[in-house]
């Protein structure tokens, strides 16, 4: 009996040996994938960055008004002014669509 009982407890200790042997590198295996995921990231917050400036760079008031200047003929912009703005009173909006009528008889009653 003993020796079935040794059998039996070597068997258990071989198999939770390789269920651990499996699970480390299942973890190494995710650990990997988790450094090439924030490598990822880290490049493409660089890509992000450098795009900004670009932007940045790119809508520089005087390159815009340089622009304007030199495109005059055919866009006709103009500096915004004070008096091009408005209260939100002064605007007329335009009157609500009328709504349907309750006691006008319908297509199928009429038939």
């Amino acid at each position: 009996m003993r020796s079935i009982l040794y059998l039996f407890t070597v068997l258990v200790v071989m198999g939770l040996a390789f269920w651990a042997y499996r699970e480390n590198y299942r973890t190494q295996a995710e650990i990997n994938k988790m450094a090439d995921v924030q490598r990822e990231m880290s490049v493409l917050r660089e890509n992000l960055a450098i795009l900004r400036a670009e932007w940045a760079y790119q809508n520089r008031p005087e390159r815009l008004r340089e622009l304007v200047n030199l495109n005059f003929d055919k866009l006709k912009l103009l500096p915004l002014t004070s008096d091009q703005f408005v209260d939100v009173g002064h605007v007329a909006y335009p009157a609500p669509p009328p709504a349907p009528a309750e006691d006008a008889p319908s297509e199928e009653t009429e038939r």
